[in-house]
């Protein structure tokens, strides 16, 4: 086991990431440069030869009364279910909660519940399930819809949506609605519109500074912009990541203006053409933040596409005081519960 020092070992750490086909973009050192207001640490486990066998890319953020904040978005990432990698990099969590006098740290790995091989690891190795109550228990949505697509052709994924997405997708087409590939020098054009969005919908916006951090952090080789327009008017946008064989739809936006023509329903046909074209594995929808059922915009929008609805295992935690992490987390839930209402709180007072 290793604590990276130095751009040597990050740049290991990302090598080893890039060349296993699945590894989730959150545990790239390159991602740990978007969170601004968070440090981080990255464990590495090595073979007896030297060679990288395991990642977790770990981010620190200290909160008033409870101290520092460790977390594992997506992560610790080996190459196959390895005991051994898992042991080593579970040493270097203890070494991080350690050194930064932490109650504790908690991960949210990219492992399906029904992997019980995997969990089963985790259990052996001390880390402790923490029960998922609902959508806010986890930092990342648990249940998210991934699309499959190795082997796939167009129109056999096209057949697997659903008939009116189909029609929304052709309406859009017949509307002269085109999408084009955006550049850096777009961004505040898709975060103008993330405001619009997040007024309309009732969520808080990020900042735009966000976007440029994520864009030069990870690059054009790993992000894309896809715009919307619909007579020459931009009518949406969205921010895709391509890593590890799959991309992420990451965010998405669209104008108050055109959205009878449909150019979402378009937009997110052509990320997945691409992604198929590019080659990769899954077009991850990413999930959402309310019920899973109908009566959830998101979900009945996000569910047309024919992807497979994946419950991740949800939160895994080492915990040094049991006591305080307990109480750490149960701010951070009622603080995240808090924000939704005190951002419609905002919008209303600004509409008065």
């Amino acid at each position: 086991m290793k604590i990276a020092e130095g751009q040597g070992d990050l740049a290991r750490a990302e090598a080893f990431l890039r060349g296993l086909r699945g590894a989730p973009f959150m545990q790239s050192p390159l991602w740990a440069q978007v969170k601004g207001a968070w440090k981080s640490e990255t464990v590495l486990a090595e073979g007896p030869d030297g060679r990288i066998t395991g990642v977790m890319s770990l981010l620190i953020r200290r909160v008033p009364l409870f101290g520092n904040v460790i977390y594992c978005p997506r992560g610790p990432v080996c190459e196959r279910p390895d005991r051994d990698a898992l042991a080593q990099l579970t040493a270097g969590a203890w070494e991080i909660i350690e050194k930064y006098r932490a109650a504790g740290l908690h991960a949210e790995p990219d492992i399906p519940e029904t992997d019980t091989a995997a969990l089963f690891l985790f259990d052996a190795l001390g880390w402790r399930r923490r029960p998922c109550r609902d959508v806010y228990d986890t930092v990342q949505p648990r249940s998210l819809f991934r699309v499959a697509l190795r082997g796939k052709t167009e129109e056999e994924l096209l057949a697997g949506f659903h008939k009116k997405l189909r029609y929304n997708i052709r309406l859009a087409q017949r509307r002269g609605v085109e999408i084009v590939e955006g550049g850096r020098e777009d961004l505040p054009a898709l975060s103008r519109l993330m405001a619009v969005t997040a007024r309309r919908d009732g969520f808080q916006p990020r900042a735009p500074e966000y976007f440029t951090r994520l864009w030069d952090a990870l690059g054009p080789e790993n992000v894309s912009v896809l715009l919307a327009r619909a007579e020459g008017e931009l009518a949406a946008a969205g921010l895709f990541v391509h890593y590890g064989g799959r991309t992420w739809y990451l965010y998405g936006a669209s104008s108050d203006r055109r959205r009878e023509d449909m150019p979402c329903h378009l937009l997110q046909w052509e990320a997945i053409r691409r992604a198929l074209a590019r080659g990769d594995d899954l077009y991850d929808l990413r999930g959402f933040l309310e019920r899973e059922d109908d009566s959830c915009g998101l979900y009945r929008f996000k569910r047309q596409f024919g992807g497979e609805l994946v419950r991740l295992a949800g939160e895994l935690c080492l915990t040094a005081s049991p006591l305080r992490y307990g109480l750490l987390r149960r701010a951070e839930r009622w603080y995240m519960r808090l924000m939704p209402k005190l951002t419609a709180l905002s919008r209303r007072q600004s509409h008065t």
